[in-house]
């Protein structure tokens, strides 16, 4: 059976989305990050990045959750997770890509610089430009997404959940107030029946979870 080791409100969602919606058999394994337990030698051996999520499928170890979510698809293709045709499909790639190179990246400064690093070695000003470069890129996906309801075709594919994760990251960091369009794309793909609890909720448990860290910053979306 497909193991998806992950935790709480990081990266570990988009793989976990993926499975729910593909409907398949799979084991949820916790790695608590609260618990340092991504730095521990069992995860290691598993991901020696030391990062979720990762997925173990039969003798496949198989980390970065793009990855992972295109693996699944293609494992899947029944599923019409990813488009079928060429140039569709390299069009969900690039958008899954531009996701992860050109929102997540400026996304991941902000979180380092305002609750991961050490206080003495956060950079307020990177804070201030990683806005900045967030906010023409979503400008570009804001103008593809109007008049649209998916990210490629006419249903939704693995693209969709990768953006979705990554716009609910950014609607946390309030950098989606100027993006009516794809604050509602984000909303609506989080009202599917199969859609993991949001980066909010999904924080709020496994912090409920470990009540003597409740005050304890998130974990690296990792």
């Amino acid at each position: 059976m497909i193991k998806l080791y992950g935790f709480g409100p990081t990266r570990s969602i988009r793989p976990l989305w993926t499975l729910r919606e593909l409907g398949v058999p799979f084991d949820f394994v916790e790695v608590n990050m609260f618990k340092g337990e991504h730095k521990k030698p069992p995860f290691l051996a598993i991901n020696p990045a030391g990062k979720v999520p990762a997925l173990v499928d039969g003798d496949l170890v198989l980390n970065e959750s793009v990855a992972i979510v295109v693996y699944l698809a293609d494992k899947y293709p029944e599923k019409k997770l990813l488009p079928v045709d060429l140039h569709a499909r390299a069009k969900a790639l690039s958008w899954m890509l531009f996701t992860a190179t050109e929102l997540e990246q400026p996304l991941w400064r902000i979180s380092k610089n305002m609750n991961l690093y050490p206080e003495d070695k956060r950079q307020p000003s990177d804070v201030a430009m990683a806005r900045a470069d967030f906010a023409p890129m979503a400008a570009i996906l804001e103008k593809h997404m109007t008049g649209r309801e998916f990210i490629v075709g006419d249903h939704v594919t693995v693209a969709d959940f990768v953006a979705a994760y990554t716009l609910d990251w950014a609607n946390e960091a309030k950098l989606l107030e100027e993006l009516p369009t794809l604050r509602s794309y984000m909303e609506k793909m989080y009202e599917r029946p199969h859609a993991p609890p949001r980066i909010v909720k999904a924080f709020a448990a496994v912090r409920a979870a470990n009540a003597p860290n409740a005050n304890a910053s998130p974990p690296a979306k990792a």
